[in-house]
């Protein structure tokens, strides 16, 4: 069969799904149109072999599954203290290298501060040339150029090793263009980093993205100075055309990184576990095209099907969605044309239902005031999900709703950590990554609890 060069492919005739996409979609399309990826990956072929990319500048073979080392699992110590559970992280990480996930992602204020520590204790059983370590400048309340300076070596004590693989300036874009200059360019961060990147300690020097358009665009135009080697950014089948709050669509933030040739690093590829618990009608749409496969592999095919995407993070806490998402990549099979439609479609059924964009990322913890934010939120988006959101106390379904809603809100949420306590103060806004008005919620949460107890909806 003839090999088709890149300039062939893209005057491939484009469905709905892709029409307009400029070259975002065109690059996506590639794949679909049996276009050669060799430029940037070395598939996985045979059954059970994880799919990598490579990463053009250094060519580093990259695990297509990357791992999130925001969730690690958690246990309690003697004094009732949280802690990582460190046998447990051993064994996942054990199973990831084994599988070929070489990809580790972490940072400083991850598992409460605890992340960097546990993912080397882990990682350091194994070779250091069998993985990679991405961690970040997570400088969000001192920004000095001296506390910056003593947070990115604090992370090579922590993570035991004298160069990082990927470090990332942590969450540009939120407070906007001012806040970015005052905590990398002012300060003279940007610089010092570019100086340790040529002297070998820093391999990549990238950034994670929540923000608005006009921030990204600022952080692009600095290119040509800093020449960033990778940007990480949220991107799922729902963001791609339908991003909520200060998030930009990932179409636009992915079809600008590979105009420049820049790799693609994914984050919230299930967007925070929400296209993992659809709702059910959802669910059934998915299943019904492909009832052999999870709900949540659509999400991570999707990620995976964008030839310039160089890893897809997942945060996985527990070992079946660690052996899930290594069946998924193991190798990738691509999204088709219409497969994307079929998502595209999905996305728009999806956002229909009014549920919190909560990416239960923390950083909004901990709350002053001792409210669990995030389990707060994610309770009522399992409600909604799962049909058990009661609107009307003479409908059919109130009692089964309100029993669930109330007896579920209990078992999630401890009592003095609800929703009612929170008394509007608003510190945990500036923190959120998805721009939620979290007093708003809460309250709107707290209003509908009591209803419910009444029984005066």
């Amino acid at each position: 069969m003839e090999k088709k060069n890149i300039s062939d492919c893209k005057r491939i005739t484009r469905r709905e799904f892709l029409r307009n996409a400029g070259g975002a979609a065109a690059l996506m399309g590639l794949a679909a149109a049996g276009c050669s990826q060799e430029r940037k990956t070395s598939e996985g072929s045979a059954p059970g072999t994880m799919t990598f990319r490579t990463n053009p500048g250094t060519g580093d073979k990259v695990s297509l599954l990357g791992y999130g080392c925001m969730r690690w699992p958690m246990a309690k110590d003697g004094d009732g203290n949280d802690i990582v559970d460190q046998e447990q992280v051993n064994r996942l990480v054990d199973k990831a290298l084994e599988s070929g996930v070489n990809y580790f992602d972490t940072s400083p204020v991850y598992c409460q501060g605890l992340s960097e520590r546990a993912s080397a204790i882990a990682l350091s059983r194994h070779p250091r040339e069998s993985y990679f370590i991405a961690t970040k400048l997570s400088n969000f309340s001192n920004w000095t150029k001296e506390n910056s300076i003593l947070m990115y070596r604090k992370s090579f004590e922590n993570l035991m090793t004298d160069y990082i693989d990927y470090y990332l300036l942590h969450s540009v874009g939120n407070g906007g263009i001012e806040q970015f200059n005052a905590r990398f360019v002012d300060n003279g961060i940007i610089g010092f980093l570019m100086k340790e990147r040529e002297a070998g300690r820093i391999r990549n020097l990238g950034f994670s993205f929540h923000g608005n358009r006009k921030s990204f665009d600022y952080a692009m135009s600095l290119h040509e100075k800093v020449h960033w080697d990778f940007v990480q950014i949220q991107m799922n089948y729902i963001d791609w055309r339908h991003a909520s709050g200060r998030n930009v669509d990932a179409e636009y933030l992915y079809g600008e990184l590979s105009a420049r040739g820049i790799p693609a690093v994914i984050m919230e590829p299930l967007l925070g576990g929400r296209l993992s618990k659809v709702p059910g009608h959802i669910a059934d749409r998915l299943k019904s095209r492909d009832p052999r496969n999870s709900v949540a592999s659509w999400a991570f095919r999707f990620a995976g099907t964008f030839p310039d995407v160089l890893t897809v993070l997942s945060g996985m806490t527990f070992m079946e969605h660690l052996d899930e998402n290594i069946r998924t990549y193991s190798p990738l099979v691509p999204l088709s044309e219409d497969d994307l439609e079929f998502l595209e479609e999905t996305a728009v059924l999806m956002k229909r239902y009014p549920t919190i964009p909560c990416n239960d990322c923390k950083y909004c913890m901990p709350c002053p005031y001792g409210i669990d934010i995030p389990a707060v939120l994610l309770h009522y988006n399992k409600c909604v999900n799962e049909g058990n959101i009661a609107a009307d106390s003479r409908s059919e379904s109130y009692s089964k709703a309100r029993r669930a809603y109330l007896v579920g809100y209990d078992r999630a949420v401890d009592k003095v950590r609800q929703a009612d306590h929170c008394i509007g103060c608003g510190q945990c806004i500036e923190h959120c990554p998805q721009s939620i008005n979290i007093p708003r919620e809460l309250h709107k949460i707290s209003i509908y609890v009591e209803d419910l107890k009444r029984g005066t909806l």
